[in-house]
């Protein structure tokens, strides 16, 4: 067995590139820890492997007394001596385990230790590759389909990983054999179960990444893309913007008779796709993310927040389905946007003048009424004998006389 076991961990170290002294760690570590199991955990044991004669040896540890309480973890003098005339009470005394029990345990350990080091080694080859194709788009074949959740189990060439419902674009259909296009989000590193990568068809990465691949100018640094965002099968917003002052952006990745982008198109199944110039100047970048409609005004009223002016024909389509054109435009551009039309926006105006003009008289009311309690305390501060005269005054209307007359 002890020559098998060498064999088999050369050829795991040609083959696979996991090293044979960690493998013989691991084995070593698996028979101390298996002996022990066998033993109820109460027996002590040392490994010895000597990889020039192929050879592993295991004795088990006791110590040596003069009256044994503990067989399990003690051996008396006498029985001692018999091993070693060396050994003395305290010393620790190492007694080789039999042939027939150790081959057992060790060929059961063993196996056990190089199958767990073969998937190791398997996944962490894996790992490294989709470690280098993270946040890049990868060609998978459709290998089965779970007809219950509708998650797609695909072969990426690396592995088999299942495409989830959730992370596929909403109405496309596959069957098995179908070639796609998948994006790498992310890859589990740490984890020792479960998958090893994520997949998407719904990343706004995946449409960033087709551009890059698709369009010449992209790929040369030329064109820029900015900014992205996406609702999966419904419609992407894309800012690019260009380098080159004679390369038109959006010209670039449209291409003539929109041939460039038609394949992308097709690829995402018909998804819409508004491509915009990337601007500075807020402003005109809000404007252009809320194409198609056309804006007549943007007013900024904070850092990041605005309002959008539109005519009243152009409102449903720059609000878009749901909301959907605005949503998207707020979050391409990072700006809490607002749209009404004219009319609204002049009454909005008109009602918070109205506000402000009450609350500025309230204000001067209340200022006046402050005022003249002020000038009524400074007098009677000013005219003491004042305020004495009216004291006696009322003193003497309560000496029993109503309306002038005796009681």
């Amino acid at each position: 067995m002890n020559s098998e076991l060498f064999e088999a961990l050369d050829m795991l170290e040609k083959e696979k590139g996991i090293s044979k002294d960690y493998m013989l760690e691991r084995v070593e570590a698996a028979l101390i820890s298996a002996y022990k199991r066998d033993r109820n955990g109460l027996a002590n044991v040392r490994v010895e492997i000597n990889k020039d004669k192929q050879d592993i040896k295991m004795f088990e540890q006791k110590t040596v007394v003069g009256e044994v309480e503990d067989p399990e973890l003690e051996i008396g003098l006498a029985d001692a001596l018999k091993i070693n005339r060396k050994y003395t009470l305290g010393d620790t005394c190492e007694i080789e385990l039999k042939p027939k029990n150790f081959r057992r345990l060790s060929a059961q350990t063993a196996k056990q230790v190089i199958i767990q080091g073969i998937r190791e080694a398997e996944r962490s080859m894996m790992i490294k590759e989709y470690e280098s194709k993270k946040e890049e788009i990868i060609t998978a074949i459709v290998d089965k389909i779970d007809p219950e959740n509708e998650d797609v189990l695909v072969d990426t060439g690396t592995s088999k990983v299942y495409l989830k419902k959730a992370e596929q674009i909403p109405g496309e259909h596959f069957s098995v054999g179908d070639h796609i296009k998948v994006f790498v989000t992310e890859v589990m590193k740490e984890s020792l179960r479960g998958p090893l990568v994520s997949l998407s068809r719904t990343a706004p990465g995946l449409v960033k990444r087709l551009f890059e691949l698709e369009i010449p100018e992209i790929q040369q640094g030329v064109v820029v893309i900015m900014s992205i965002t996406r609702e999966a099968g419904s419609r992407t917003k894309m800012a690019v913007m260009s380098r080159d002052a004679n390369v038109d952006p959006i010209g670039a990745c449209i291409g003539n008779k929109g041939m460039r982008i038609q394949s992308i198109v097709s690829e995402l199944r018909g998804e819409k796709i508004d491509v915009i110039k990337y601007s500075e100047d807020p402003v005109e970048y809000i404007s252009a993310a809320l194409s198609p409609a056309t804006v007549k005004e943007v007013i900024i009223d904070s850092e990041k927040s605005c309002r959008v002016v539109v005519d009243a024909d152009q409102l449903s389509l720059a609000i878009g389905k749901e909301g959907q054109n605005a949503r998207l435009a707020a979050r391409l551009t990072g700006y809490k946007i607002d749209i009404k039309t004219r009319a609204a926006l002049e009454e909005e105006e008109a009602k918070k003048r109205a506000f402000l003009e009450a609350a500025e008289k309230e204000q001067e009311r209340e200022a006046e009424e402050d005022a003249e309690i002020e000038a009524q305390a400074a007098h009677k501060e000013a005219h003491p004998e004042e305020a004495a005269t009216v004291q006696t005054g009322a003193g003497e209307a309560t000496d029993g006389t109503v309306g002038g007359d005796e009681v």
